[in-house]
């Protein structure tokens, strides 16, 4: 059905009937939910109670009644559970697991631009960054609601950080604004072949590529879709194509194949397939340790002011995605 990296379907059938009971007594144990991101194993995903985006997730984590919350995901991602569920337990399977432009934006840039232009800016901060960072910002978005919140804030000046791949996208779809881009970008989609992309579109020209925004903006003037990872999965589910070119971490197959099973639709990745060794490693045998042993804690790495500063972007981003 899918060119993948071994066949994501299969590899989560795979997963042995002890092990998932296994997973289950320890939740129960632990009063534990596992929420996933679509970038994980298969396997890790196949045995999450949620699988979702930043976006979904983050949102998601606010409402469950579970007093422990598994995070199958990079640092930042548990440190925004953490932010919004200050009484609650958040655990990640790998700690280590960290996402390098999370990282790429500076204290000097920020400044820079507040003084330059005064209140009428807004630091529109992407979630995929430190909690230090969003302490530093005024908003959060995702992949999945930057262009609408941009485009509803007040401010008529807008530094975007980290990514100045997925800024450069909103800027585009709100030209309204001045959006000012920071000098970051996600190496696993900055890697991304554009000979590769066009070798595939050559061999398969009925297909249809779909495009994450963290994509250069070369990669992206070559898809017929640019969303979300959520958004990629559901226009490839509803629409009457039945080849796609996938155009950001492969991770996502699982969902796609999930979602489209018995539909016949085939999917691609380029021959250098778009792999996150920091999602890789959160594995199956990793998840079981972190619910037997409650290893991969996340606190507050910031004082309480700043951890203040930084739970008010991601409120104020909820709040914005609910208008």
């Amino acid at each position: 059905m899918a060119q993948t990296r071994g066949g994501a379907l299969e590899r989560a059938a795979a997963v042995p009937a002890e092990t998932r009971e296994r997973i289950e007594e320890l939740k129960s144990e632990r009063d534990a939910v596992i929420l996933a991101h679509y970038y994980v194993e298969p396997e890790v995903q196949a045995v999450a109670d949620y699988v979702g985006d930043s976006f979904y997730l983050a949102k998601l984590a606010k409402t469950l009644p579970q007093q422990t919350i598994v995070l199958c995901g990079v640092e930042f991602m548990g440190e925004s559970a953490k932010l919004l569920n200050r009484d609650k337990t958040v655990l990640l399977p790998e700690p280590a697991a960290d996402c390098p432009m999370a990282h790429m934006v500076s204290r000097a840039t920020i400044d820079g631009a507040r003084a330059g232009y005064g209140d009428d800016l807004a630091v529109v901060c992407y979630v995929n960054s430190t909690m230090e960072i969003k302490s530093w910002s005024d908003v959060c978005v995702t992949s999945s609601n930057a262009v609408k919140i941009v485009r509803e804030l007040p401010q008529h000046h807008v530094l975007f950080i980290p990514d100045r791949n997925l800024g450069r996208h909103v800027a585009q779809q709100v030209p309204e604004k001045h959006v000012i881009l920071n000098d970051g970008c996600c190496p696993r989609h900055e890697a991304i072949s554009l000979a590769e992309l066009r070798e595939l579109k050559a061999a398969h020209p009925e297909a249809l590529a779909l495009a994450h925004p963290e994509c250069t903006e070369a990669i992206l003037a070559e898809a017929e879709f640019i969303g979300s990872t959520a958004d990629i999965i559901g226009f490839a589910e509803k629409s009457a194509a039945s080849e796609f070119i996938i155009v950001t971490v492969d991770g996502v197959l699982y969902e796609l194949e999930r979602r489209c099973a018995g539909q016949g639709k085939r999917f691609y990745v380029t021959k250098t397939p778009p792999t996150c060794a920091d999602m890789d490693g959160i594995t199956l045998d990793k998840l079981v340790a972190c619910l037997e042993s409650g290893s991969g804690a996340v606190h507050i790495s910031v004082d309480e002011d700043a951890a203040r500063a930084a739970q008010r972007t991601l409120d104020r981003m909820l709040e914005y995605a609910a208008r």
